[in-house]
C-alpha cells in the first residue's frame, strides 16, 4: 500500500432503509476480492437479514472492538487494528453513524477520513435523510428527524457515488415478507415512515441529490478539458432580458420551453435569464421593470443573472456555453428598420454565432416601436420649484445676458464669445431645471444670438457660412449638456431610491427571519415605511366575503373598498392599507411587502398542516401500536385465565387442592395484569384526547407513597420524612404516576442489588420524589423516548407490559403542574425524579380548610 497516496471512497447511497445499500457494498466486495484486492471487512451491519449476513462468507471480517457506555456494551469499529492491517480496501458500512463517547472521533466518517489519509480505499453505505442539507426536508416528509447526520460536503468529495434504488412498491413487499424489520415492527414501519407518498418523496430527494452530483461533475471535466461546445444532457435555456415591456413575455415563453423539455415545472438549473449591462455597470433598463421581472421569473421557477459586456451578443453567447445552455429565447429588436444601416442587431448576430446552441426569436407587442433616442417627457426626479425656476430662467436668462452683452462696454467681445456666454447660460438653465428649460434656452439663446450679434443685424438671417455653422454648433452642444445633465439627475435619483428600497428591503427580510409571529410585524413594517394609518391582511372566502386575518394600526380595513392602497397576495388574500394614496413608485416596495407576507402565510399554514400530520401520526402510531398490544399483551392474561378456568371447570381429570391453589392464583394474577393494562390504555386514551382534569389539594407524600406500594412486588425503601412541604396535586393521579415509576425500576433492578430506593426532599419552593434503581440503565439519547407510549427499549420481553408505564406517569404529573424526568444512577441504573409544587405549612392548612369546606 502506498500511504502517500489518499485512498478511494465508495458510497452507496440509498433513499430509505432496505433498499440493499449494504448488499450492493458487499456483492462490490467480492467482487474486488477475486479481482484479487486485499480487502478486509472493517464493520458491517446485517441487521440479522440472512442475505445479507450470507455475503459475509468469504471474507475477511475484522474483529469488532467492545465499548462500555452507562452499563451497556456495545460493538463499535476497530480503527487502530484496521489501520495497523493497513488492507488496500475496506467496507465501513453506515457512514453517518455516531462513535460510542470516547471513542477517538465523534463521527464514523472521520474514522473513514483517517483511513482514506492512511491509502486505503474505503466501500460505505449512507441514507439521503442523513445527509445535512436534506435534514429537515426530510422530517417535514416523515414527521421523523434525523439524529445522525453527515455534512454533504464530505459525500460530494466521494470517488464514486452509486445510488441504490428501489421503487415504493417493491421496497414495500420488501418490508412486508419480513426483509427489513422483524415481523412485530412491520405494521407500524408500513403505516408511518414506510407510507408509499414518503417513499417517493425520499425517492425523488434522492435522484435529484445525485444527479446535481453528477451534473457538477459534468461542468467540472468541462471547465478541466475547456470544452466549450453544448453537450446536451440536460436542457438547459437561457432568456436574455433587456429591462424593456417585452421581458415578461420572453420568460413565460422560455418558461413554457423549459417546462416541455421537462415535463412539468422548470427547475432553477433549466430556467435561467441573464441581462447584459456595459463594463461601466450603467444600464439603460428601468430598475423598476427588471425587478418585476426578476419576480415573475422567481415564481415560474427561474434564476437571474447579471453579466458585464461592451458586446451584449458576445457577452450572451459566452454565458450560454458557461453554463451549457441548450437553448437561448430573444425578442424580436424593437429598433425601427433605418437603424439596422449601423448592423444587423443583437438577435442576428446571437443565432449566426450560436453554433449548436438553439435560438428562439420571439415576436412581441414591442417590435419596430424604438427605444428613444431622448430621455421620457416626464419631468424625472426635478421638484415642481425646480422646474419652475428652471422656465423662468430659460425665458428670461437668455434674454438678460442679450441686453448685457448689448454694453458699450462689451459690444467689442466677439461673436465666439458672446456664444459660450449663451453657451454657458444653458448649461446653468439644465442644472437648474433640467433637460426640456434646456433645450428650450439653446433654441431662444441661438435666436437671439443670430438676431442681436451676426450680420445683418436685428434680422434673423445669416449670410456668412461660419456663422450658420457656429450657431448650429451652439444648439448642438447646448441640447448635448442639457441631456447629460438632466441624465446625471435622474440617475442620481434613481440611485438615492434604490438604497432607500434595499434599505427597506433589508429591514424588511429581518422583520420575517426574526420574529415568532412575522405577518403582524410585517404589516406595522408597512405602516411605519409608508406612513399609513392601518394596513390589514384580508382573505376572500368560498362564498366572496372577505374577512380580517391579521391587521395593524387604526381601524383597519375590512373590506378592500375602503382601502387608500390594495395588492393582491395571492388568489384569496389582499393586502389594504388605509391612509393616503401611494405613488406608483412604491408599489415595488409594496409587492414586496405583499410577497413576504404571502411567504410567511403560507408559512403557516404548513406549519399547521405539519402540526395536523404529525397529530394523524401519532394517532396512527397509537392505533398501530394499540393492535399489537391487543394481539398479544392483552391475549396473553385472557388466555392464561381461560386455560386455568378450562382446567378447574374439567371433570376427567381430579385436581389435588395444591394445583386448585396455583390455578387460581394464575387466574389473580391474569386478572390483575390485564387490569393494569386496560387502566394503562384507558388511562393514555385521556391523556391523548386532553381530558384529564385534575382535582389539585394539599396532599402529603408521607400519606401517599407507602398506600401506592402496597401490592407492588418486590423489595423498595421508602425514605419519605414527615416535616416535608405538602404538594399540590391530584392524590389519585399521583399515586398511579407513582406506582407505574416505582413498577418500572422494580422490574429492571437486579435481584442481588438490594431495595429499589423511593426517596422525597425539599428545595425551595419544589418537593422532589426519587425513586432509584441499580439495572441497566437508559443512553442519554434515548431517556427522552422511553416516556413516549408503547416504547420498550433494548430486548424487553412480551408480557412485561406494553410500554405505557411511563407515558401515563409524565402525562398525570405534568397534568398535575409537575414534571417527570431520568437521570443517571451513580454507580449505574436509573433514576426517575418527579418535582412537584410545594406548599408552606400555613398553606397547606388553609388548603386543607377549602378542601374540606367542599366548592362555594
Amino acid at each position: 500500500m502506498n500511504s502517500a497516496r489518499r485512498g478511494r471512497l465508495r458510497v452507496y447511497l440509498g433513499a430509505a432503509p432496505g433498499v440493499g445499500k449494504t448488499f450492493a457494498a458487499l456483492s462490490e466486495a467480492h467482487r474486488r476480492q477475486e479481482r484479487g484486492a486485499d480487502l478486509v471487512v472493517g464493520y458491517v451491519e446485517t441487521y440479522d437479514r440472512p442475505r445479507t449476513t450470507a455475503l459475509l462468507g468469504g471474507l475477511e471480517v475484522l474483529p469488532r472492538t467492545v465499548r462500555t457506555h452507562r452499563g451497556a456494551r456495545l460493538d463499535e469499529l476497530d480503527l487502530d487494528a484496521l489501520l495497523d492491517r493497513a488492507p488496500a480496501i475496506a467496507v465501513v458500512d453506515e457512514l453517518a453513524h455516531t462513535n460510542v463517547p470516547g471513542s477517538r472521533n465523534a463521527k464514523r466518517w472521520q474514522d473513514v477520513e483517517e483511513l482514506l489519509d492512511a491509502g486505503i480505499d474505503v466501500i460505505s453505505t449512507l441514507n439521503v435523510q442523513h445527509l445535512e442539507s436534506l435534514n429537515d426536508v426530510v422530517e417535514q416528509i416523515t414527521g421523523v428527524r434525523q439524529r445522525e447526520t453527515i455534512p454533504d460536503d464530505v459525500v460530494r468529495r466521494a470517488d464514486q457515488i452509486e445510488l441504490c434504488d428501489m421503487s415504493p412498491y417493491g421496497l414495500r413487499r420488501r418490508m412486508s415478507h419480513g426483509n427489513i424489520y422483524p415481523a412485530e415492527k412491520i405494521d407500524a414501519a408500513l403505516s408511518n415512515y414506510f407510507r408509499e407518498g414518503n417513499l417517493t418523496a425520499l425517492r425523488e430527494l434522492a435522484l435529484l441529490w445525485v444527479a446535481d452530483r453528477v451534473d457538477e461533475g459534468l461542468s467540472r471535466y468541462r471547465g478541466e478539458h475547456n470544452i466549450r461546445e453544448t453537450w446536451e444532457a440536460r436542457e438547459r435555456v437561457v432568456v436574455a432580458l433587456t429591462g424593456g415591456p417585452e421581458g415578461e413575455t420572453l420568460i413565460r415563453r422560455a418558461a413554457r420551453i423549459a417546462a416541455r423539455s421537462r415535463g412539468g415545472q422548470p427547475q432553477p438549473s433549466q430556467l435561467m435569464a441573464v441581462h447584459v449591462v456595459s463594463s461601466d455597470g450603467l444600464t439603460s433598463a428601468a430598475p423598476e421593470a427588471i425587478a418585476d421581472q426578476r419576480r415573475l421569473l422567481a415564481e415560474l421557477g427561474g434564476t437571474y443573472h447579471q453579466v458585464l459586456g461592451d458586446d451584449v451578443a458576445t457577452a450572451l453567447l459566452e454565458f450560454a456555453r458557461g453554463v451549457n445552455a441548450t437553448q437561448i429565447v430573444l425578442g424580436s429588436s424593437r429598433r425601427p428598420a433605418w437603424q439596422y444601416v449601423f448592423g444587423p442587431g443583437v438577435g442576428a448576430t446571437v443565432a449566426r454565432e450560436s453554433g449548436d446552441v438553439d435560438v428562439h426569436i420571439v415576436t412581441h407587442e414591442e417590435v419596430g416601436r424604438g427605444r428613444g433616442l431622448l430621455p421620457p417627457l416626464t419631468p424625472g426626479g426635478l421638484g415642481p420649484a425646480r422646474r419652475t425656476w428652471g422656465w423662468v430662467a430659460a425665458g428670461l436668462g437668455p434674454a438678460a445676458l442679450a441686453a448685457v452683452l448689448h454694453l458699450p462696454v462689451l459690444d467689442t467681445l466677439g461673436l465666439t464669445t458672446d456664444m459660450l456666454f449663451f453657451l454657458s447660460a444653458t448649461v446653468v438653465v439644465a442644472l437648474v431645471g433640467g433637460l426640456w428649460p434646456a433645450m428650450f434656452a439653446a433654441v431662444w439663446g441661438s435666436l437671439l444670438v443670430n438676431y442681436f450679434f451676426t450680420e445683418p443685424l436685428y434680422q434673423l438671417r445669416v449670410y456668412r457660412p461660419a456663422n450658420l455653422v457656429a450657431l448650429a454648433v451652439s444648439i448642438l452642444v447646448g441640447v448635448a449638456v442639457a441631456v447629460v445633465v438632466d441624465l446625471a439627475v435622474r440617475r442620481s435619483k434613481q440611485a438615492a431610491r434604490a438604497r432607500a428600497e434595499a434599505s427597506t428591503l433589508s429591514l424588511l427580510a429581518g422583520s420575517v427571519l426574526g420574529v415568532h409571529e412575522p405577518i403582524p410585524a410585517l404589516l406595522r413594517r408597512l405602516c411605519e415605511t409608508f406612513g399609513q394609518h392601518s394596513a390589514a391582511l384580508l382573505e376572500q372566502g368560498d362564498d366572496g366575503r372577505w374577512r380580517l386575518v391579521e391587521g395593524a394600526g387604526q381601524a383597519p380595513c375590512v373590506d378592500p373598498g375602503e382601502a387608500d392602497a390594495l395588492v393582491s397576495v395571492s388568489d384569496s388574500l389582499a393586502l389594504a392599507l388605509r391612509g393616503h394614496v401611494l405613488r406608483a413608485g412604491d408599489r415595488r416596495v409594496l409587492g414586496a411587502f405583499a410577497t413576504h407576507i404571502g411567504i410567511a402565510a403560507e408559512r403557516q399554514r404548513l406549519a399547521r398542516d405539519a402540526a395536523e400530520a404529525r397529530r394523524q401520526a401519532a394517532g396512527n402510531k397509537i392505533r398501530t401500536a394499540l393492535l399489537a398490544a391487543v394481539s398479544h399483551d392483552l391475549r396473553t392474561p385472557l388466555t392464561s385465565i381461560k386455560a386455568s378456568v378450562g382446567s378447574l371447570r374439567a371433570t376427567d381429570i381430579e385436581l389435588s387442592e395444591t394445583d386448585r391453589r396455583e390455578l387460581l392464583e394464575n387466574i389473580e394474577e391474569s386478572t390483575d395484569r390485564l387490569n393494569v393494562l386496560v387502566d394503562n390504555l384507558l388511562d393514555m386514551s385521556r391523556l391523548q384526547t386532553d381530558t384529564v382534569r385534575p382535582n389539585l389539594r394539599a396532599i402529603g407524600l408521607e400519606e401517599v407513597v407507602p398506600a401506592t406500594l402496597i401490592g407492588i412486588p418486590g423489595d423498595v425503601a421508602v425514605d419519605v420524612p414527615e416535616g416535608l412541604p405538602r404538594v399540590h396535586a391530584d392524590r389519585g393521579l399521583l399515586e398511579r404516576a407513582v406506582a407505574n415509576v416505582v413498577e418500572n425500576a422494580v422490574r429492571h433492578h437486579p435481584a442481588d442489588g438490594g431495595p429499589v430506593r423511593v426517596a422525597a426532599s425539599a428545595l425551595g419552593g419544589t418537593v422532589e420524589l426519587r425513586v432509584t434503581d441499580h439495572g441497566p440503565g437508559v443512553p442519554d439519547e434515548s431517556k427522552e423516548r422511553i416516556f413516549e407510549a408503547f416504547q420498550r427499549l433494548g430486548d424487553a420481553p412480551r408480557g412485561t407490559g406494553i410500554g405505557l408505564g411511563l407515558a401515563v406517569a409524565r402525562g398525570f404529573t405534568e397534568a398535575m403542574g409537575g414534571s417527570l424526568t431520568a437521570e443517571d444512577t451513580p454507580g449505574g441504573g436509573l433514576t426517575m425524579v418527579f418535582r412537584l409544587h410545594g406548599l408552606a405549612g400555613a398553606a397547606s392548612e388553609r388548603e386543607d380548610l377549602h378542601a374540606a369546606a367542599g366548592p362555594e
